[in-house]
């Protein structure tokens, strides 16, 4: 089939009946349909339409290389830069449409599952079969235009010992048993964003494993259908409170929801796995596929929508009260715009000296991104900052919308008008601050950066000890030893 449209999407969630559990009670009946759900099903089907779109659909979708079918563009296994600036496009119409809100729109998991697909030979090494999966998954992925969810921790229940020495063997998800219908998988696994309103779920390692026999059963890599027998999502409470787009503008349209996953013996056949019980493998496959620097690509596109929309926050409330020629207003704005400024530098580079990669995908130079991935963490909770600094007591006087259908509607509009408009316009915008920057929504969202990618000391780490400094140690030598030189000749 082609690029799907948003009510196929819908349908297809809630036909699925995936198993999801929120407050103590499992959903039933349509899931589009539940208050904590329906608000971003809604947001995501409008960012499948745009595939439809007459004026965008020359770069929100591409001709399928089997079908001839037009299919998503973040399916796409880019072979020229031109690919890449467009896959790009694609990435950004959907970030700007959700205001870089959504972490985890499909494109994210997407690019991954491209960039395993193109190098499924690498999933070989341990059995060909698993090669073989791994192509056909890819393309069952790209010409259903599944949307997927993923899980990639395992539950923080003692940091201080491996996976394999907590009390029960069966706290993470790990291998229980091969049968010859496919392997058995029992455990709970960490944290699955829009677990359960999408077609599947990716299921891959993320932190290194040991090489160990013991380290093995939680060594594997699969996909399976979110409707999976015995397969579960329990939700954290909704940050969509069934509150109006003015009172809520964020959450009420881009809550994604956060879920803990339950493996109850649930059988992945054969057919889906793509890696079992081979730790170099499922350490290596981030890497080498190049699935992260893919992936990174998507996210920092992504930030660079996030960044424009504070801005463009910030400098509206600027102007809405009139402090826009204030100096320290302004030092503060132009953070933001040194900082979009530089994330769009990173993106421009990355292309700019992309090359072809081993499993002939054009691929970004990850050196910036990498950086950027790093910078963003840091980023964000001071723009949040800035926004409230700015805000100040503003962002406590935000009554909600009923008050403006209500007999103190005189009052509202009387003291909190501002400098160039009416009190409604006001106290929208500034509910929208609030949303960004203090809500529950705002504040899962500077948790989400911080932690975007994992551990940002062991990520520093990882940069540190990943990067090639031994040209700049050299220099410094060649310099040291050229001043040696100096005083010799005298």
């Amino acid at each position: 089939m082609p690029a799907k449209t948003g009510k196929q999407y819908i349908e297809r969630v809630d036909k699925a009946k995936a198993n999801v559990w929120i407050n103590g009670e499992q959903v039933t009946g349509n899931v589009s349909e539940h208050p904590a759900f329906k608000g971003v099903m809604k947001t995501q089907a409008a960012l499948y339409d745009m595939q439809h779109d007459r004026d965008k659909k020359d770069y929100m979708t591409y001709v399928s290389p089997t079908t001839g079918n037009r299919i998503g563009t973040s399916f796409m296994q880019p072979k020229t830069k031109e690919d890449l600036e467009m896959r790009r496009k694609m990435m950004q119409e959907w970030a700007r449409y959700n205001n870089g809100m959504m972490g985890r729109s499909p494109d994210y998991i997407n690019v991954g599952m491209m960039a395993y697909g193109a190098a499924a030979d690498m999933f070989g090494k341990q059995d060909e079969m698993y090669a073989g999966n791994m192509e056909n998954y890819l393309e069952y992925c790209r010409e259903n235009d599944l949307s997927l969810t993923h899980t990639l921790i395992n539950p923080q229940v003692n940091r201080g010992v491996n996976t394999a020495q907590l009390p029960d063997p069966y706290i993470a998800a790990r291998i229980k048993e091969k049968t010859s219908e496919g392997v058995i998988i029992k455990g709970a696994r960490l944290l699955a964003t829009q677990g359960g309103i999408t077609d599947e779920i990716m299921v891959f390692p993320s932190t290194l494993l040991k090489q160990s026999e013991e380290e093995n059963p939680y060594a594997y890599a699969f996909s399976i259908p979110n409707n999976t027998p015995g397969l579960k999502f329990i939700c954290r409470e909704s940050f969509d409170y069934g509150k109006s787009n003015f009172d809520h503008p964020l959450g009420s349209r881009f809550e994604e929801m956060d879920t803990i996953v339950v493996f109850d013996d649930v059988v992945v056949p054969w057919d889906r796995v793509f890696s079992l019980g081979d730790v170099e493998t499922c350490n290596e496959a981030y890497n080498a596929s190049n699935a992260v620097v893919h992936m990174t690509h998507q996210v920092v596109s992504k930030n660079i929508a996030k960044t424009e929309f504070i801005l463009g926050t910030l400098q509206l409330m600027a102007e809405t009260i009139n402090i826009g020629q204030y100096q320290h207003i302004q030092e503060k704005i132009s953070e933001v715009i040194i900082g979009l400024e530089t994330m769009k530098a990173y993106v421009t580079a990355s292309e700019a000296n992309a090359k072809m990669d081993q499993w002939g995908t054009m691929t970004p130079e990850f050196a910036p991104l990498n950086v950027a991935r790093h910078y963003f963490p840091k980023l964000y909770p001071r723009f949040t900052e800035i926004m409230q600094l700015m805000g100040a007591s503003g962002l406590m006087a935000i009554p909600n919308e009923a008050d403006f259908h209500s007999p103190i509607r005189s009052d509202l509009d009387k003291y909190l008008q501002s400098a160039n408009g009416d009190a409604y316009n006001r106290v929208k915008l500034y509910r929208l601050a609030w949303d960004i920057c203090i809500s529950a929504f705002g504040s899962r969202q500077t948790l989400y950066e911080r932690f975007f990618f994992g551990d940002p000391v062991r990520m520093a780490s990882a940069l540190y000890n990943g990067y090639d400094k031994q040209e700049y140690v050299d220099r410094v030598k060649e310099f040291l030893n050229r001043s040696e030189e100096v005083v010799e000749s005298k």
